[in-house]
This record gives C-alpha cells, sequence and structure tokens, in this order.
C-alpha cells in the first residue's frame, strides 16, 4: 500500500512538473511593452475604421466651449472675455473626462463580442489588452485638448502663461485624462455589459464634473458643497490647469494633481488587470 501510494506520489511530481515545463515563460518587460504597442496599433487603427469614435472629443469641445461660455459668461463673470480665463481649464477637465469615459464601454463591447477570447490562446501579458488601447486614447486627449484651446483662442482668450504654460495645461489634461480612463477601464472589466459601463461611468462624470471649480469660482457655493468641491480630484486638475495657462505658474496645485493621477493608476491599473485576469 505504501509503495502504490509513493508510485502514485512520484507519478503526480512528475506530470506537475512537466506540465509546469510546457507552460509559456512570462513576457519580460521588453515584451510587454512590444505586446501593448501593438496592441494600441490595433486600438488606433479600429479608429481610423471608425470616424465616429472622435465626436466626442471633435464636436463636444466646440459646442461646449461656445455655449457655456456666451450663456453663463455674462452672468458669472460679466462678459464672455472675463469667463474665458474659467471655462477653457474646465471644458479641458470635462471633455478629458468624457474621452476616458469611452474607454470603459468600447472594451466592455469588444469582451461582449469575444475578441478578448481570441487573446486567452496567446501567449502575451496580461496587462497588454488594457493598456494598448488606454495608449491609443492618448491621441483622443490630445484632440479634445487642442480644440478646446484653440476653440478658446478663437473666441478671445488670451492665456497669460505663454506657450510654456499652454503647453503644460495641455499636457497634464492629457496625463489627467490617460490616468481617469484606468477607473473606467476596472468598470469595463466588472460591469456586465456596456451599456451598464456607460450609466455607471456617467453618474461618476456628472458630480466629479459639476460639483467642481470647472465652472464656477467655489466661493460662490455653498459652504458644504466647498468642501466636497477642495477634495474633488477634478477641482485639483482644473485649478492646476489655470495656473498654468493663465500664469504659467508651476504652483502647488500642479504637485497635488499630479499626485491625484499617480494615485488613481497606482489603485485602478491593478484593479483592471486582476479583474480582467479572472475573466480570462
Amino acid at each position: 500500500m505504501t509503495l502504490l501510494s509513493t508510485t502514485v506520489e512520484e507519478t503526480v511530481t512528475a506530470k506537475t512538473l512537466t506540465g509546469a515545463q510546457d507552460l509559456p515563460a512570462r513576457p519580460s518587460i521588453a515584451e510587454t511593452v512590444s505586446q501593448s504597442l501593438t496592441m494600441a496599433w490595433r486600438a488606433t487603427k479600429k479608429m481610423r475604421r471608425n470616424p465616429e469614435q472622435f465626436f466626442d472629443v471633435t464636436i463636444q469641445p466646440l459646442l461646449f466651449t461656445a455655449m457655456f461660455a456666451y450663456i453663463f459668461g455674462g452672468a458669472i463673470s460679466g462678459s464672455v472675455a472675463d469667463y474665458l480665463p474659467i471655462i477653457i481649464p474646465g471644458i479641458l477637465a470635462q471633455t478629458a473626462l468624457t474621452a476616458c469615459m469611452a474607454t470603459g464601454i468600447q472594451l466592455r463591447e469588444d469582451m461582449d463580442k469575444g475578441v478578448f477570447d481570441r487573446f486567452k490562446s496567446l501567449p502575451i501579458a496580461r496587462i497588454a489588452p488594457l493598456a494598448g488601447p488606454a495608449i491609443a486614447d492618448l491621441l483622443r486627449y490630445a484632440t479634445a485638448a487642442t480644440l478646446t484651446i484653440l476653440t478658446g483662442i478663437a473666441m478671445g482668450y488670451r492665456p497669460g502663461g505663454g506657450f510654456v504654460g499652454v503647453f503644460a495645461g495641455w499636457l497634464l489634461t492629457i496625463v489627467a485624462g490617460w490616468s481617469l480612463a484606468w477607473i473606467f477601464t476596472w468598470l469595463g472589466t466588472v460591469a456586465r455589459s456596456a451599456q451598464a459601463v456607460q450609466g455607471i461611468s456617467m453618474m461618476i462624470m456628472f458630480p466629479l464634473t459639476f460639483l467642481s471649480n470647472a465652472f464656477v469660482p467655489a466661493e460662490t457655493l455653498p459652504g458644504w458643497l466647498q468642501t466636497f468641491v477642495k477634495i474633488n480630484p477634478v477641482s485639483h486638475v482644473v485649478t492646476a490647469v489655470r495656473d498654468l495657462l493663465n500664469e504659467g505658474a508651476l504652483t502647488a496645485q500642479v504637485g497635488w494633481a499630479l499626485v491625484g493621477c499617480v494615485a488613481v493608476v497606482a489603485i485602478f491599473l491593478p484593479l483592471s488587470v486582476r479583474s480582467y485576469g479572472r475573466k480570462m
């Protein structure tokens, strides 16, 4: 009996070792980067074949900038010209948040169509199918930020920060959009449908955007609401972008905005990879 038990244990151990040897090696960092860029190129080609994916980053910035400036400019700042330094950074944050919301929706649609089932048989890093679209979406954030700034300039906005300040604000907007996109990427991996991702994302986007200092000065809000506005990460991004665009100043708000972006990525990137891995 003991001999039989020992033989079985040896057989199981041999099969386990053989199976472990047959498993593909974990991709290296260089391979992970290469695979992520390949997935990014796939997402970029998908955008080229579906140009309607750019509607929210081309038409929306133009529409919202003109609409908010002409409707609320006189009531809040006395004139459209005086309101533009307030509203342009706010629209930058709003368009970046709206653009990154689409990341989770597109991811969930791909998963529902079975595209990610094909990735199961590929010896690629788990993060590659998630990081690829996130890299490709940098093009969408850059488009939205550029059009918003150009629209403001066409309406009479003259950034006091000069070229360096405008470029820094533009770059911070892209970084913030990319960072926040990982929240919606995680939602795309845990929600049951693209409609669910969209509904949840809207419930997140509207409070973060409108309960911030994006459209009105925080000092004009009730005291209890100012407390939420001050801790709202979007408010930090908007204030940082305002400091860069209007004054060209590298203030503490810029640092806090970057710290918030790093914190969001540090939390939701591992959660997204873990949730995606479970579905593999």
